[in-house]
C-alpha cells in the first residue's frame, strides 16, 4: 500500500453527511454519530460489491458462484466438500445450496462425487474448468481489492481491519 498523498483524500463530505445533516434540522437533539457510521458502513458494502462484481463479471461469474467455487479451492485437493459444509460455511439454506450446485453443475464449474465416508452422500468438487476459472478470477479479484484500497496507507488498513473484526466479534452469534 502507498501512503495517502493529500490529493486521494476523500471529500470532506460524502452522501451520509447530507443525511446526517437532514436529521440536525429535524431532529436536532438526536445524537447522530452513530448513524452516520452505521451508513458508512452500509454505503460503503454496497460501492464495494459493485466494484468486486465488475471483476466476477469478466468471468461470466456471480458474487454466489465465485463464492462457492472459491470455497472449494481454498479447502484444498481435491477440491471437494459435502453440501453441508458448504452450505454452513456460505451461510445459505440447503434448499439455496441445492440450487446453486445445480447451476454450477449445468455450467461444468462443479461436478457430485460419490463420498468414500458416506455411500449415502455426494461430494461437490471442482471441475478441472472449475479449477482453471476460479484460480483465474481469483488472482484478477485480489488485484482488484489491492485496487480498491489502493488509497489507504498500511497503517490505515491495519486500524480498519482491526476495528472491522472488533464489529464483527459484537455481531456474530456464538462469537
Amino acid at each position: 500500500m502507498k501512503p495517502i498523498a493529500n490529493h486521494d483524500l476523500p471529500p470532506a463530505t460524502d452522501a451520509v453527511d447530507a443525511i446526517l445533516e437532514q436529521w440536525q434540522q429535524q431532529r436536532p437533539q438526536l445524537d447522530t454519530r452513530l448513524m452516520g457510521l452505521i451508513g458508512r458502513l452500509k454505503r460503503s458494502a454496497a460501492l464495494l460489491q459493485q466494484q468486486l462484481d465488475r471483476v466476477f463479471n469478466e468471468f461470466d461469474l456471480s458474487a454466489w458462484e465465485f463464492d462457492v467455487l472459491v470455497t472449494l479451492r481454498r479447502s484444498g485437493a481435491p477440491y471437494s466438500l459435502a453440501p453441508t459444509q458448504l452450505f454452513s460455511t456460505l451461510m445459505v439454506t440447503s434448499g439455496t445450496m441445492t440450487h446453486r450446485m445445480n447451476q454450477l453443475e449445468k455450467r461444468a464449474l462443479i461436478e457430485r462425487q460419490a463420498n468414500p465416508e458416506d455411500a449415502r452422500s455426494k461430494l461437490v468438487a471442482l471441475s478441472a474448468s472449475g479449477l482453471q476459472l476460479i484460480d483465474q478470477a481469483l488472482e484478477a479479484h485480489v488485484a482488484n481489492q489491492r485496487r480498491i484500497l489502493a488509497g489507504l496507507d498500511d497503517e490505515a488498513v491495519e486500524r480498519l481491519d482491526h476495528s472491522l473484526r472488533q464489529l464483527l466479534a459484537l455481531l456474530e452469534p456464538g462469537q
